[in-house]
This record gives structure tokens, C-alpha cells and sequence, in this order.
């Protein structure tokens, strides 16, 4: 039985090979693509590559796409492993019926259709009746073999034109329409395109499925679209995707920009990995499909405001969809700019420096965001806050959600609240809490032991507070069995959500620490009654004045801190271990001037 080609696309755009070899062979990155030890025949030496759309062996030659692997793997038929995978996809298999084996060969009809009315769009652009669309693409910077290489071409002045032109080769009206060339009106049907440069588009495999049009000089809109019919789908049809493909596969970035001569002007300059959506938004289905060529593409729209809210509105968008081995990358460009004329003025060195420079998603989200907030009154920084909550609690991922949202709050508070930063990082220059009288007394140890345990409780019933003193707090030392509780403290106010006990206390009990909770808080029942009916105000001066007790001896920090610079030079790419080493070296030098002020 033969199967509509483009059942097949769907079920190989709903399956990327890589998604389902991972299943039974052990991936792992090597640059662009992934790589494993082939499963069809014995290596210890990994020579088996999965790229977007197909694996290939370097030691035996094994070769094919996901329907192919199926079939090797599981012993099946064609027929058996697409409707295995269909059923994996959420797919119906076509049945074998007149009308489908009819639709089918109607849609390879149109391919055939499309492809005749590409070579008669290239004749007449190129011909006498074109001379002004071709010196139109020349003046905006184009050379002739790129011209050629896109087969960009010219409508014509439409009146039937390209109908009478196919009509010799058998090509019909009717079928014209069909393929979104022409459109009905009252006087018939009439040419789609007319005094417009027209730029083919492509399918991933290179298949012609539809046409685009720019007018040259006057006239609105400015860009016309083909209609969606059984070849096009605006919602899964990205414009330059069958070139970028191999370029990505040789190592340009893969590039998301705006329209059709961005696309065609960074080619030129040497981006081959550049592709557009075709007159519609950022989908899903665009994600998807260019997370199978890359994982991290790069949104680069235009700098004008609307550009720049389309880029956000992308980002947002995959948010949803992010993991530790998918994101975005973004390129926010000067506001006069987009990247064909950016190009144009800087050269490409000038892209490649701006490429170079593209933002990391958080980031970007954080500024894209950030350029929305009207003034900063305190409604206005609380609605960017919880803007930006919102952004992180929108990636299902947890872990990924957790790290987004410690991203974007650093960001937040290194602008609106510098000095909570500050004390957080522990950098140099940041005023240490000050004694309010003389040096206490030295106490027993037990006696920091308890205070220790206090400053935890109070942390417990107040957990709004822990992001303003947990810095401070980390210098404080906690009995073993207690440490958990500081370290799961810290992964509760990473998280996006609300900071209050009762959602603290069901954190911990989640990690099986709320035994440990509950004894720390019947310690501060006994011994604490200020909790009972306190405000946050009054517990936090009472934690401040638990820590101002607290004995830090010279001759701890000393040894702290050559504990510190051991595990850093250990392993000097770790940020924690640098930031652990700079606290205490900030501490010890503390207590030297606390004691030589003394």
C-alpha cells in the first residue's frame, strides 16, 4: 500500500529519529548532532551519528530514518512499524481507499504544478518583462548567483499570464487554484500573484509547496502568502529550511528571523542557517522542527518594537516546551535594524559580532520583559516581579523552572533591590551587621548550638524572610542533622511560588525532613515565645539579635577558609566552591578588624 507523502511527514515531524533511538541507544552530544554505540552491529568506539531527520554508521553503514530503525530493531515490515509509530504519535493510518489513493496523487499533482509555475516565474524574471524585479533584488544588495540559488523569479502583470503560459504543458485553471495560484472571483478565476518578486518555498526535503510575493514600489500589502492547501501549511512551513538544514549540519548557527530577504541576505553573507515563518507567529510546530536541527536556535526578528515583542511572544512560547537539552538563544538588534539591513551597513563581521553576542534565554526574557514595565512605582516593580514568576513557573521542567526563576530573581534584585544582592553575594565593600555594644563574653559552644537552632525556627514560621537572611545565615553553623533543612530552605525560595510556611512545611515534608521541622519548632515553642502573634518585622529583629551573639573566632574562619580555597583550587570551574571561598574571606576579615577594634 502506498502512503500519502505527507502522512509520512507528519509522522516523521511527530517522531524525531533521535527522540526514538534514544529509547533503546544511549545518546549523548557530539556538537551539533548525537552520537552512541550502533545497535546493529558490536563497537565499543561510538561511530553511530543521529542527526535531524536520520542516523547514519560510520563502522557498518547502516543508514535510514526513524521508520527505517523501527524496522531493524523490531524485526517488522514497513507497514507494521509505520503503524507502530503511528500509534505512538497519536496517528491514524490512512486506509487503502479510492478517494485517498486519488488525494494523493492530486497533491503530487500540485507538487508538479508548482514546480512548472517556479521555472516559468524564473524565465520572465530573468526575460525582458522583468527587467524592473531584477534590478529592484540587485538594488537591495543581491548578487545574481544568489538570486539563482533562492530561484526567485517575477509574476508577471497577472490577466492569466501564467495560466496561458501552462496551459500548453496541460496544466488547468482548476489546477492552478488548487495549488494556491490563482483564486476565484467574480469574473474567475484570477492570478494570486501579479507585480510581485516571487520567492518559492520549500518544504525540509526541498519539495516545492508554495509561492511568496513581494509588490515592488507602491501597493499593500507589501507581501502576499500562498493559501494553505494540501502541500502548505503556514503553521509548519518555514521559509529557507531546506538550505539551512545542510548548513547547520556543517555548523552555521541556525538563525529565526523575520521575512524572506533577511533569510536570503544572510545566506549570502555567509549564515547559511537562516529560516522565517511565513506570515504568521512563532508555532509550535516551527519549535519543534527547529529543535530537531538545533538545540539552541537563535530568534533574531527586527529591532523596531514590534520585532522585539515578537521575540518575546517566541520565548514565552517555548517556554512550555524548554529541557535541559533544548532552548533559545536571542539577538536583539539596534531599533533601526533588522538583520538584512544590519548586514548591509556592518558587513558580515558586524552580524557575526552581534551573533556572537546573542543573549541566553533567562536573559533575554528578563530584558524583553523588563522593556514592557511601565515607571517603577511599587505596583509597577511587583506586577514586573510577578511577571517574571509567572515566566518560570511556565516551564514544566522542575529543576529547569527552579534555575530560571534563581536567574531572572538575581536579575531582579541586582536592579530593584541592590543592597539584599549585595549582602547576598557577600562581595566585598558589603557593611557587616555591627554590634551594638561591646564583644559578648565567650560562651560555650552549646550556647551558639541553640541560638543556631532558634534562627532555623524562626526561618520555619517565617519563610518571606529566609531571601533577605539566608546569606548571612550560611556563615551560621548547624549540627549535621540539621543541615538538610538549610540546604532544602534554599531549593524552597529558588522555586516560583509563594513563600509561606504551610507551603515550606509540605517542601520539606516532600524531602521526608518534616520530623526534623517539627522538633526545631517545639524547641521554638519552649523556648521562643516571640513567634506566637509576631510580625515578620519583630522576628526578624529577633533573628539579628541571635546572630550578633553568635561567636565567628578568627581561628575558625582561618581554617574555614583554607578549607574553602582547597576545594576551589580542586576544582577551580565551580562556582559554589569561589563563592564559598570569597564569604569566608570576607568573614575572617571581619573578625580580625572586631578584634583588633575590641
Amino acid at each position: 500500500m502506498a502512503l500519502p507523502a505527507n502522512f509520512l511527514e507528519e509522522l516523521r515531524a511527530r517522531l524525531p529519529v533521535a527522540a526514538v533511538i534514544g529509547r533503546t541507544v544511549k545518546l549523548s552530544r557530539s556538537g551539533r548532532e548525537r552520537k552512541g554505540c550502533c545497535p546493529f552491529h558490536g563497537e565499543k568506539t561510538p561511530s553511530f551519528y543521529v542527526y535531524d531527520d536520520h542516523y547514519h554508521c560510520f563502522g557498518c553503514g547502516a543508514h535510514g530514518d526513524v521508520i527505517t530503525f523501527t524496522m531493524k530493531t523490531g524485526g517488522l515490515s514497513f507497514m507494521e512499524a509505520v503503524q507502530d509509530l503511528a500509534a505512538q504519535a497519536g496517528l491514524e493510518v490512512p486506509k487503502p481507499t479510492p478517494q485517498a489513493a486519488a488525494a494523493e496523487a492530486r497533491r503530487a499533482s500540485l507538487a508538479e504544478v508548482l514546480e512548472a509555475a517556479c521555472r516559468e516565474y524564473q524565465l520572465w524574471l530573468w526575460g525582458q518583462e522583468g527587467r524592473a524585479a531584477l534590478a529592484y533584488l540587485r538594488g537591495r544588495g543581491l548578487q545574481d548567483e544568489t538570486i539563482r540559488r533562492f530561484q526567485l523569479g517575477w509574476s508577471g502583470e497577472g490577466r492569466g499570464a501564467l495560466a496561458a503560459a501552462l496551459a500548453g504543458r496541460g496544466v488547468s485553471a482548476a489546477q492552478l487554484a488548487e495549488a494556491g495560484l490563482m483564486k476565484a472571483s467574480e469574473r474567475g478565476p484570477v492570478d494570486m500573484f501579479f507585480s510581485r518578486v516571487m520567492f518559492p518555498i520549500r518544504d525540509r526535503r526541498g519539495g516545492l509547496i508554495s509561492f511568496g510575493g513581494r509588490i515592488i514600489g507602491e501597493g499593500q500589502p507589501k507581501y502576499v502568502n500562498g493559501p494553505e492547501t494540501a502541500l502548505f501549511a503556514k503553521r509548519r512551513a518555514l521559509y529557507g529550511l531546506s538550505l539551512a538544514r545542510g548548513a547547520v549540519r556543517q555548523g552555521a548557527a541556525l538563525i529565526v528571523a523575520e521575512g524572506y530577504m533577511d533569510v536570503i541576505a544572510l545566506a549570502q553573507a555567509g549564515f547559511g542557517g537562516a529560516v522565517a515563518p511565513l506570515g504568521t507567529a512563532l508555532t509550535e510546530e516551527h519549535l519543534e522542527t527547529l529543535w530537531q536541527i538545533s538545540p539552541e536556535p537563535v530568534i533574531c526578528f527586527d529591532g523596531d518594537a514590534a520585532g522585539q515583542r515578537a521575540a518575546l511572544r517566541a520565548a514565552e512560547l517555548a517556554l512550555a516546551h524548554l529541557t535541559p537539552e533544548r532552548s533559545l538563544k536571542v539577538l536583539r538588534l539596534p531599533p533601526q535594524d533588522d538583520p538584512d539591513s544590519l548586514i548591509r551597513r556592518g558587513g558580515p563581521a558586524g552580524f557575526a559580532a552581534a551573533l556572537a553576542a546573542a543573549e541566553p534565554l533567562a536573559a533575554a526574557l528578563y530584558a524583553l520583559a523588563r522593556a514592557e514595565m511601565a515607571g517603577r512605582t511599587p505596583e509597577g516593580i511587583a506586577r514586573f516581579k510577578d511577571r517574571l514568576s509567572a515566566l518560570a513557573r511556565a516551564i514544566p521542567h522542575k529543576s529547569l523552572a527552579t534555575e530560571y526563576w534563581t536567574a531572572l530573581k538575581t536579575r531582579f534584585e541586582a536592579e530593584f533591590h541592590p543592597e539584599w544582592a549585595r549582602r547576598r553575594m557577600a562581595g566585598p565593600g558589603v557593611a557587616a551587621p555591627r554590634r551594638t555594644g561591646p564583644p559578648p563574653p565567650p560562651e560555650p559552644g552549646a550556647a551558639d548550638l541553640r541560638r543556631a537552632r532558634l534562627m532555623l525556627a524562626i526561618l520555619l514560621e517565617f519563610p518571606a524572610l529566609i531571601p533577605e537572611l539566608e546569606e548571612a545565615f550560611s556563615h551560621v553553623r548547624l549540627p549535621p542533622e540539621d543541615e538538610p533543612l538549610r540546604a532544602a530552605m534554599h531549593e524552597f525560595i529558588a522555586a516560583p511560588h509563594g513563600l509561606d510556611s504551610g507551603a515550606l512545611l509540605a517542601h520539606l515534608g516532600g524531602l521526608g525532613l518534616d520530623g526534623r521541622a517539627a522538633a526545631i519548632r517545639a524547641l521554638a515553642q519552649r523556648e521562643l515565645r516571640l513567634l506566637q502573634g509576631a510580625s515578620p518585622a519583630e522576628a526578624a529583629r529577633s533573628w539579628w539579635s541571635f546572630y550578633e551573639l553568635m561567636e565567628f573566632g578568627v581561628g575558625m574562619l582561618r581554617a574555614e577558609c583554607a578549607e574553602a580555597e582547597a576545594a576551589w583550587l580542586a576544582n577551580p570551574d565551580d562556582r559554589a566552591a569561589c563563592d564559598r571561598l570569597l564569604r569566608y574571606r570576607l568573614l575572617l576579615t571581619r573578625a580580625i578588624a572586631n578584634d583588633a577594634g575590641a
